[in-house]
């Protein structure tokens, strides 16, 4: 079925839901040379992005020591983080600084189809995350295995694409950029087009940062919980532990802290990553329901900017991931350096945590601080 509407520019929007409109004023709005400065920023953050990322992955495979639940997880969502940065990230800059989408109306379906795609996927793998510190520390349920985060992982893959293809077979408006640097959700007053945009974003957005965001809440309040506990009964906990050593008979021992907190050492990470989606993909979820349901803001002659602005906070998150797993997470650290050229070793190396030892003249106290992955 054909379906027309006219836009407030005297553009038509037909046929297939995809319509590749002349080069329009938008444009204008950035300077050839800042342009150009943008293309080659989208470069290095490609690059970025894919290399980060790729070692994570690299590390994962490489290591049977590292395939745990959640560094399988950690390892898809560097993967979905990879080909979003190999199957969007460069078309994105050709077309910032040509100014022009040269790629044709079909491959703007599929391209926004593959966006969504893997932006769902990683998503996805996050919720999983965040679920499972939920439960091991809330719930204190720690029954996620390789063999089960696999399944998840492989369920996760089938949802999103379930979810991300009917964009490509033209269950929305889905419209060539001449409005921004990438094919992106287009106004529309059809109710099937605007019920589907609805459940993209909800799904992309708002139901998984419901889900974590409540998680985290309980996980916070429950490490509080436990910090008063502790700090309320130090005495008898710490009796509980020289009796456990052996030590009752020792002669004026001193005291060091030992770290009880080796089920919830990757929370502080995860609750980052938490933090990083939540900044990236909020002003992109409302950016997409204003240009699927506001003629007037799609049709706006700031549209380009902000379009350009949000869709580059989307993809600093997966520029970002791999940064964080090296700086948070120790084991992944010391890959890398294993990973990195001999040339570049020349750099001082970051120390690590010492291995504890048992010693006979220390008591050992129970503290909730709180170490890193």
């Amino acid at each position: 079925m054909v379906r027309n509407t006219t836009g407030v520019d005297g553009f038509t929007l037909s046929d297939s839901n995809v319509t590749a409109l002349p080069l329009n004023s938008q444009f204008e709005l950035f300077p050839t040379p800042l342009r150009i400065l943008l293309a080659i920023i989208m470069i290095v953050m490609i690059a970025i992005a894919f290399l980060g990322n790729a070692i994570v992955c690299l590390i994962v495979y490489q290591k049977p020591a590292m395939r745990s639940a959640i560094n399988l997880l950690l390892a898809t969502l560097a993967f979905s983080d990879i080909m979003l940065s190999l199957f969007c990230m460069p078309f994105t800059a050709v077309t910032i600084i040509t100014g022009s989408w040269y790629f044709g109306s079909q491959f703007c379906q599929i391209s926004a189809m593959l966006y969504w795609f893997f932006v769902l996927e990683g998503v996805a793998i996050l919720l999983i995350i965040s679920v499972d510190r939920f439960l091991i520390i809330v719930q204190r349920q720690d029954k996620l295995n390789p063999h089960k985060a696999k399944i998840m992982i492989a369920t996760s893959w089938v949802l999103s694409f379930c979810i991300s293809f009917p964009s490509v077979v033209g269950w929305t408006l889905v419209e060539v950029p001449t409005r921004a640097p990438q094919c992106v959700l287009g106004y529309t007053e059809f109710s099937a087009d605007r019920v589907y945009a609805v459940t993209l974003v909800v799904a992309v957005f708002f139901v998984p940062f419901s889900v974590m965001l409540y998680s985290y809440l309980c996980i916070l309040n429950t490490v509080r919980r436990n910090a008063v506990r502790i700090h309320n009964h130090a005495d008898s906990v710490c009796l509980s532990q020289v009796s456990k050593l052996g030590l009752m008979g020792l002669q004026k021992p001193h005291q060091m802290n030992v770290d009880m907190s080796f089920k919830t050492r990757a929370f502080t990470t995860i609750l980052i990553l938490f933090i990083g989606f939540s900044l990236c993909w909020l002003p992109h979820s409302v950016f997409s329901l204003l240009s699927v349901f506001s003629r007037t803001f799609y049709y706006s002659s700031s549209f380009y900017i902000i379009s350009t602005c949000i869709l580059w906070l989307t993809y600093l998150k997966s520029v970002f991931n791999p940064v964080i797993y090296c700086w948070r997470i120790r084991k992944f650290r010391e890959a890398c350096m294993e990973f990195m050229p001999k040339t570049f070793k020349i750099l001082p190396r970051v120390p690590g945590r010492a291995k504890r030892r048992i010693r006979p003249s220390t008591i050992y106290v129970c503290s909730e601080h709180q170490s890193e992955v």
